[in-house]
């Protein structure tokens, strides 16, 4: 065998047919990748897992004892259906079986008998269930026998597996591989971790790590093993961001060094406020790292409404002063008209350049460029752009057009990060001669965000102070089906705000019934969820019918017709969403900050930058639909004045669910930082070096960003050191190998944008 046997395809090993499953559902191609596809956890024999804690909608495989079977007919007779109750003594699962296979399994699944079942968590009748569920009888009979012989005198390993590849058929085949290697000896299995640094460490070598994380014996075995399999994933992926860092600081930038005497000051000389305390130490990093000769690359984290913009336009103002133009980056044109609005506002006079009626001698045109904007405004603002005459621009996706072209770009702003793509920030940059500046702001780190700041691939700022006058905001969950009641009493809070003098919003999924559903299906009706009563009601009895008929989310429309004909009655109800035309959205927007209108039923249109002082609830139905960051910055919308805000989360989700959970978790915590830490232990990291945002491609699959802080900053050390001493690794064949095993094209490219 020549090369590294980890190398080897899946088809030389477990055949074909295997490998196709392996390959096409849990994106296993090579050797090496099946044994890195580690254990989820392990049972012990004569240990029974936990079933109370089972999560809902998830694939699982459980361990666990028969305690009764009965065989029901149904339909008069004509049916029949086998229920099996299995349990742990801390709490049971049933599995069902209908028709023949009811029939096929009875003889086999008995009370006594032990085995590892595989199936989709689902609840009917407030009852935990696997329907029709794959298992392995692990006790001695004929068909058990081979599986408990394999498994005798050690840990059952049970693998992340898919409704095509039970995690005892994955067993099989890490068994295969493992036989093979030991075989013959581990030969041309390279390690990437140094020796050294094996040895300072006290790691193991790499075949012992693969061993005793799939064959462990012991407790003592299992962590052995996945310290040091840790220490592979942080230190090679240290090592691809030292390399990519050291890369960077070579690059040349303009310095941009505002004078004493420019914009910027006659900004800062007419602020009717202070700055906070955190606004000025950040603004400090920014300068600093605008001063050199490499592109900054600072991620900016901040609270919602902690003047984030405020000190993003400082930085413009600051490379605006040293003859530069700076570029902002919306991802709604609801958000950047709000911005080009309130950057004017603040700016006043300076907003236009020298020489205009009303302008000042040191003031800059502010432009807006979006993609719906008349053939005429566009012309002018792309002519004020290359011109020069423009510094600063404000504009949604349209900004990386071809068409789009800067006279001097020197900073570019990307607000809500998480809402772009790495081509499409990396399409802005180049259109510069050198590379811009970067700026990058969020107001809850996604978990991608999170994971490249603790592995320390960006610079951070942190604006965790907020400014003087905000309000307190308080957080409920609305169990509109559990408590319909409960619905009614919010659409009572939303009329006392209004009769008040306040405003509210109403939050909704969806635009309306033309939307296709997911799947390229049109949208069925949605169940009306206004009227606080039967509709929740019928929703939750047919999901515990069948989940996969789960009714699709409301809709702006729907939503916003029922209130205005039932609870809100009489109020002044008003709709926005990203399919009316723009001169449509920005009236709407006016009239709503002008308080000429009492509700407005939105779509997340509003998720970000929206700035309304007088509205002080929001309601957001179907709130389980919505991700953690996207709530916290939707709650963001309110509590924005004098007057406390109030949110509440109407969800028809189950109780015990994790979406459940996640709406809780933001009830619970008005943090930020903290809710993207709660995200990032809910959804894992994504793919920390690619585009996915999602646990299912991640790179990491042993090492956890918020558990194994130290392990990785100690591996950032390892890293620089060893890219400093030898930035090619020519003196690292093993560690070489496994970075351009980590970093295929896309994800090379991925890295060299940033």
């Amino acid at each position: 065998m020549t090369g590294n046997p980890l190398d080897e395809p899946l088809r030389k090993l477990v055949g074909d047919r295997t490998a196709k499953v392996l390959g096409e559902h849990l994106d296993l191609h090579t050797t090496g990748d099946l044994l890195h596809h580690y254990p989820r956890r392990y049972a012990e024999r004569g240990e029974l897992t936990r079933l109370a804690d089972l999560p809902v909608d998830e694939y699982v495989t459980v361990v666990a004892q028969i305690a009764k079977a009965d065989k029901r007919t149904y339909g008069g007779g004509s049916g029949v259906r086998l229920e099996v109750v299995v349990t742990d003594g801390s709490g049971s699962l049933t599995l069902v079986f209908f028709s023949k296979a009811a029939h096929a399994h009875a003889h086999r699944l008995i009370p006594g008998r032990r085995g590892m079942f595989s199936g989709k968590v689902s609840v009917f009748n407030r009852t935990r269930q696997l329907a029709h569920p794959d298992y392995q009888l692990l006790d001695a009979d004929d068909d058990g026998k081979q599986a408990a012989d394999a498994f005798a005198g050690r840990r059952i390993p049970l693998y992340p597996a898919c409704k095509q590849i039970t995690s005892w058929k994955i067993a099989q085949a890490v068994e295969t591989a493992l036989n093979s290697l030991e075989a013959t000896g581990w030969a041309g299995v390279g390690d990437p971790l140094p020796e050294q640094l094996r040895a300072d460490r006290g790691l193991v070598a790499l075949p012992e790590a693969l061993e005793k994380v799939h064959r462990p014996r012991t407790k003592a075995d299992e962590e052995t093993a996945k310290q040091r399999l840790r220490w592979d994933e942080a230190f090679v992926l240290q090592v691809a961001l030292a390399r990519r860092r050291a890369a960077e600081s070579a690059l040349p930038a303009v310095p941009r060094r505002p004078g004493p005497d420019g914009l910027l000051a006659a900004f800062d000389a007419k602020l009717p406020f202070t700055l906070t305390e955190g606004q000025r130490a950040v603004s400090a990093e920014i300068f600093a790292d605008l001063a050199t000769d490499h592109p900054m690359h600072r991620l900016l984290q901040g609270e919602v409404g902690s003047g984030k913009t405020l000190v993003a336009l400082r930085a413009m103002l600051g490379v605006v002063d040293t003859g530069g133009q700076a570029a902002m980056l919306a991802p709604t044109e609801v958000l950047a008209q709000q911005h080009h609005r309130s950057i004017t506002e603040m700016m006043g006079e300076l907003a236009e350049s020298a020489g205009m009626l009303g302008g000042s001698d040191l003031g800059t045109k502010v432009v807006l460029l979006t993609g719906s904007m008349g053939t005429a405004a566009r012309r002018q603002a792309l002519l004020d752009l290359v011109t020069g005459e423009a510094g600063i621009v404000i504009g949604t996706h349209a900004l990386i057009e071809d068409k789009v072209k800067f006279h001097d770009l020197g900073l570019v702003v990307v607000d809500e990060q998480h809402r772009f793509g790495v081509e499409q920030r990396d399409a802005l940059r180049a259109k510069a001669p050198k590379p811009p500046h970067l700026l990058v702001m969020t107001a809850t780190p996604i978990p991608r965000t999170v994971a490249m700041t603790v592995f320390g691939d960006l610079e951070t700022s942190v604006l965790d102070q907020l400014p003087a006058g905000r309000s307190p905001i308080a957080t409920h969950v609305v169990p509109a089906a559990e408590k319909p009641h409960f619905l009614s009493r919010a659409w009572e809070r939303v009329r006392e705000e209004a009769e008040g003098g306040h405003q509210a919003y109403v939050v909704c999924p969806r635009i309306g019934d033309d939307e296709e559903a997911p799947g390229g299906k049109p949208a069925k009706k949605p169940a009306k969820g206004a009227n606080g009563g039967k509709d929740a009601k019928d929703a939750k009895d047919a999901k515990d019918t069948d989940d996969a008929e789960r009714r699709p989310p409301l809709a702006v429309l729907d939503v916003a017709e029922q209130l205005a004909a039932g609870p809100l009655r009489g109020l002044r109800v008003e709709v926005l969403h990203g399919r009316l035309a723009p001169d449509v959205k920005d009236d709407v927007m006016r009239r709503f900050a002008a308080a000429e209108l009492d509700v407005l039923v939105a779509t997340t249109v509003i998720e970000v930058g929206v700035n309304v002082p007088n509205a002080t609830v929001m309601v957001i139905m179907d709130a389980d639909r919505f991700g953690v960051s996207q709530l916290h910055q939707l709650r963001g919308r309110v509590g924005r004045g004098s007057a406390a805000g109030l949110c509440l989360l109407v969800s028809e989700a189950h109780e015990a669910s994790p979406a459940r959970g996640r709406l809780d978790a933001v009830a619970g915590t008005l943090d930020g930082f903290e809710l993207s830490e709660i995200d990032l232990q809910q959804r894992r990291e994504g793919d920390v070096l690619g585009q996915a945002q999602s646990g299912s491609r991640s790179s990491l699959r042993m090492l956890t960003v918020i558990g194994d802080r130290e392990i990785i900053e100690e591996a950032r050390q390892e890293a620089v050191a060893v890219v400093a001493a030898d930035p090619e690794l020519t003196r690292h064949p093993d560690l070489r190998s496994a970075l351009d095993s980590l970093l295929d094209a896309d994800r090379e490219r991925y890295l060299d944008k940033g």
